[in-house]
């Protein structure tokens, strides 16, 4: 079994902290936050208000603009679906971009297929940046909503996100970023990053799985939304259904922690990522980084390994738990469609692996990583007929 965890993209552990601030809650604090006859519902509706306070403090909201959801997913299906329902008059045409979430592609898909919008899926630069003059001869009189994450769950890219609010609010487009794996890894502020809509969830900075939120903006301009599920009115009609109070409670505690170790933590995270790199660099060849390196999430290293066969690496170095993409398309055997977007050929994309560094990761284990890497890389390669005549080509 896995003794080393590398993959805190697809989720993270719940911190002490926050699995300590939960507990109560599960027992001796079991009241329903919607339960306003007696102080078992007051007491749990206040720690629910103090939560989201704690939420929107990490992304510069106000408490009143956090609409909670069971995660980043349903979060991004009410900013998208929602919009496109409520704005229906002005238009039907979505802007995205083709190395999105899943959660935000097949949202936009099922929207066009079945005759509510029109989708324009934009192509990325190999860095995997988006080309902000695409962006703007994309937008039409008709477009209601631009959807661009703040930073990729594979290559950690991120994106010009303040930059493309600017560009959708001179259209009087709204802009909507999934920013999951951006919150608590890097600085995020709705009112800087000209957002109206934001998308984030708990278990990817060591909350709980199971809740999310959904920034709508409220000021300047004030964002509607039509409700994607119904059954009393909860979240201000928003997102009706019983809190979760003991994991809203952790997801407001691990946004705290979050903002507050978040600025030491990125060092010390980025200081490891370039710990793992140099040393896979410097002992490997033919390796190739996967999206820039300029703009990306300080705990994110994707490569490919040309001549390897990535599950087989995997599987080689059993003792690192990472990736070769997504996890919430990791049982299909297909070539990454994000870096696939980037120009990565297919050998290369089903090459590639996915490391996600993260809070309780040290040294000792980046080095450890890199001599599993290396040995497992060298073993494959020596058994690969292709690596041997790519060899012999650059003996000649």
């Amino acid at each position: 079994m896995a003794s080393i965890y590398m993959d805190h993209h697809a989720t993270t552990p719940v911190d002490p902290r926050v699995m300590e601030a939960m507990l109560p809650w599960f027992t001796r604090k079991f009241g329903n936050a919607a339960s306003r006859t007696h102080s078992f519902g007051w007491e749990a509706n206040k720690a629910v208000e103090a939560a989201r306070a704690e939420v929107a403090a990490l992304i510069g909201a106000d408490p009143s603009e956090i609409v909670f959801t069971s995660g980043a997913t349903e979060s991004d299906n009410l900013a998208i679906k929602g919009a496109v329902e409520q704005y229906k008059d002005k238009g039907n045409h979505l802007v995205t971009v083709a190395t999105e979430h899943k959660a935000v592609l097949d949202p936009c898909r099922i929207l066009e297929s079945s005759g509510r919008a029109k989708v324009t899926v934009l192509p990325v630069k190999r860095d995997g940046l988006v080309d902000l003059d695409a962006l703007r001869r994309a937008l039409t009189d008709r477009t209601v909503l631009v959807s661009v994450m703040a930073a990729n769950n594979e290559i950690g890219v991120l994106q010009p996100v303040a930059e493309i609010g600017v560009i959708c609010h001179e259209r009087g487009v709204l802009f909507h970023t999934d920013a999951a794996q951006a919150c608590g890894k890097v600085p995020v502020d709705v009112l800087a990053m000209n957002t109206d809509l934001l998308s984030l969830t708990a278990h990817k900075l060591y909350g709980p799985k199971g809740v999310g939120a959904l920034y709508v903006r409220k000021r300047g301009p004030r964002v509607k939304l039509v409700a994607q599920m119904d059954g009393g009115g909860h979240e201000n009609g928003l997102r009706s259904g019983t809190l979760p109070v003991p994991l809203v409670v952790g997801f407001g505690k691990a946004c705290a922690i979050g903002g507050q170790e978040m600025p030491e933590e990125s060092k010390r995270l980025l200081a490891l990522r370039e710990r793992l790199r140099r040393r896979i660099f410097e002992s490997l060849d033919h390796v190739t980084l996967n999206g820039s390196l300029e703009h990306r999430l300080p705990g994110n290293l994707n490569a490919s390994f040309a001549f390897v066969e990535g599950e087989s690496l995997i599987l080689g170095i059993g003792e690192v738990a990472v990736s070769s993409g997504s996890a919430c398309t990791s049982a299909k055997l297909e070539p990454s469609y994000v870096l696939q977007a980037l120009g990565v050929d297919e050998a290369l994309s089903r090459s590639s692996i996915r490391f996600g560094l993260g809070r309780f990761n040290t040294e000792a284990e980046v080095d450890r990583t890199a001599e599993l890497l290396e040995r497992e890389v060298k073993r494959l390669r020596a058994i690969s007929p292709l690596y041997e005549v790519e060899r012999d080509a650059q003996r000649r």
